[in-house]
């Protein structure tokens, strides 16, 4: 009776709007801190939250482009065309290998891998809280260079994205701005075109190998929580500016450390 409590609808959309809300105030989905509530507050075992997690991303970035369609502007990404496809190729074919692990590898094995994954997030949150707002690109100007850069990138974002269920715009945002010199805005529209195939192909190879099977799960807990991140990330976004986004990151990190090493490292 009581675990029925603890994945009621209701309690997955109040745990998905403060949790979109935050995400929404650092331009992120906030995925990588729905995997800690998932797995701690809701009771799934590593290998089922991840792949709920991984549908509940789904809807946000869905969500997102469709709020944004209005105001998305495509001439600052032709620039990086070149780039995205060549992540996204990366991206894709690393989500598909990476799902057929999670259901492969010992689930004791996969928390441990989730667990280095989020201090390895909460880690660059903090760094990236200390980083200047604008930096010259890390790469040199060579079409080459580049292209190879961001398939190796985009292997390396696909491979988190299937291993956490997250959509990998903590990972994709700052790498198109570091290493590509991207703008911050640009590469939040990049980040969704870039996610949006590899969480697809994600989620469609969970459900082939019977992820989504109980489909309670997906009326108690994918689709209120992702109604509650979509509403949070909306409010978050509008609030951007009230509070500094650099002690926030410093702040979440912290948050995310903390929640990976009490939820995971047994």
């Amino acid at each position: 009776m009581k675990r029925e409590v603890r994945r009621s609808p209701g309690l997955a959309f109040l745990y998905g709007a403060p949790i979109g809300l935050l995400g929404g105030l650092i331009g992120l989905g906030g995925a990588e801190f729905r995997l800690p509530v998932l797995a701690g507050v809701f009771g799934y075992a590593a290998r089922r939250a991840v792949a709920l997690n991984l549908a509940i991303s789904l809807i946000t970035i869905i969500s997102a482009l469709l709020i944004r369609a209005g105001t998305l502007s495509l001439a600052p990404v032709i620039s990086f065309f070149g780039v995205a496809l060549a992540m996204i190729a990366g991206a894709v074919c690393a989500a598909y290998i990476g799902v057929g692990l999670v259901h492969r590898i010992d689930e004791r094995l996969l928390e441990r891998m989730i667990l280095v994954l989020l201090l390895v997030i909460g880690a660059a949150l903090i760094i990236e809280a200390f980083l200047p707002g604008e930096v010259p690109a890390l790469l040199p100007d060579s079409a080459f260079v580049r292209l190879v850069a961001a398939v190796l990138f985009g292997v390396a974002i696909g491979l988190v994205s299937s291993l956490l269920g997250v959509a990998g715009g903590e990972l994709i945002i700052p790498t198109l701005v570091f290493a590509f010199g991207a703008d911050v805005r640009t590469a939040g529209t990049l980040s969704l075109l870039i996610s949006l195939p590899t969480v697809a192909v994600g989620v469609t190879r969970h459900a082939r190998l019977g992820s989504f099977e109980e489909r309670q799960d997906l009326s108690r807990t994918v689709a209120p929580m992702g109604a509650g991140s979509v509403v949070g990330a909306v409010a978050g976004g509008l609030l951007v500016g009230l509070a500094p986004e650099s002690a926030l990151k410093l702040i979440l990190g912290v948050i995310l450390i903390v929640s990976a090493i009490r939820i995971f490292r047994h």
